[in-house]
């Protein structure tokens, strides 16, 4: 039988045909897939605006949206809360911005402190301590008051020093006027397990207080001169605004924490109040406005925005595949 006569045999023209077919099918195919690509790019979009808008929504019912009258005076409320750390809400630059806008706020009668915190960065507080001194030497006729909630330690504490008067309830909990440094040390551990610690300075003291090393007794006398230091600088702060209220007791700067209540028998409180009875009695006013600067969640929800459009543009890029790619 003949190439022509054979059934199973396939023609030049044959082959070009069903490639062609095929061409068109794959072609087909892909437009269908960045057909839904897009489609799914489309609905993210609507549903991140719709998520945008809720939380526009939100955030608008959060605030409080009332019509003063030019006269009306208030007490400015500042929040104290959380870590103190350059990282956090309660970092010194978010602080100190919120404290400047409420002290330059026309009507602000004096500013209330609400301080909930265990304390945090040493340098964070001291930055805001010498603020607040700083602001109330400008303002000369603003107080500030703080006010302790549930807890005002450690640094938050040596913030709070810095207020004319400081308020809190008898079950508060203030003080831990100290430093603390911790750590582990697993030298011994590693010994056991038959490890070698290898560690390669430039310096004597480069690789200092190496938890997987023996302690050095000079480093141990050098940090506790650090932590020394610094205690001295909460005390004299502490000391500095507290002044003669500050009783004479050997445990007050050990470190240790005390109720509200021995926390103004050892001078650490003035008496005890929340902010709205420190606005009506101490500022004779009813209303409170916050200041509080918080994380600026607008700018956040810009940055993921911008990695999900970075990710869309992506995928999309990836799936503009030509049809020539698919030629044999």
């Amino acid at each position: 039988m003949s190439e022509r006569e054979d059934p199973g045999h396939k023609t030049p023209a044959d082959a070009g045909w069903e490639r062609e077919l095929l061409k068109d099918l794959a072609w087909a195919s892909l437009k269908e897939q960045r057909r839904a690509r897009r489609w799914g790019l489309l609905t993210r979009f609507l549903f991140l605006g719709y998520l945008v808008a809720l939380l526009w929504v939100f955030t608008a019912d959060q605030t409080e949206v009332t019509l003063h009258k030019p006269g009306d005076q208030f007490a400015a409320v500042v929040d104290l809360q959380g870590i103190i750390a350059e990282d956090s809400e309660a970092s010194a630059e978010l602080v100190i911005a919120a404290l400047r806008d409420a002290f330059e706020a026309k009507g602000a009668k004096g500013v209330i402190l609400r301080a909930n915190s265990p304390g945090g960065s040493p340098v964070q507080s001291d930055y805001v301590f010498n603020e607040i001194r700083r602001l109330r030497e400008e303002y000369p006729d603003m107080p500030l008051y703080a006010v302790i909630t549930d807890l005002c330690a450690s640094g938050c504490y040596y913030i709070a020093a810095a207020a004319d008067e400081i308020y809190a309830n008898p079950s508060s909990i203030v003080g831990s006027i100290g430093v603390i440094n911790a750590g582990f040390g697993f030298d011994e551990a590693i010994r056991k397990l038959g490890l070698e610690r290898r560690l390669f300075t430039a310096g004597e003291h480069k690789g200092f207080l190496d938890p997987f090393s023996p302690l050095k007794e000079e480093e141990v006398v050098h940090l506790r001169q650090i932590l020394g230091e610094i205690h001295g600088r909460f005390i004299a702060a502490v000391k500095e605004g507290r002044g003669e209220r500050l009783k004479e007791d050997p445990q007050l700067f050990s470190g240790l924490v005390w109720t509200g209540e021995r926390g103004r028998e050892l001078g650490l409180v003035d008496g005890f109040a929340s902010v709205r009875e420190v606005a009506r009695e101490k500022l004779e006013v009813d209303e409170t406005r916050n200041f509080t600067h918080e994380e600026d969640i607008w700018q956040r929800l810009a940055d993921r925005l911008g990695v999900a459009i970075g990710k869309g543009v992506g995928r999309a890029l990836q799936g503009s595949v030509t049809p020539q790619a698919l030629s044999p």
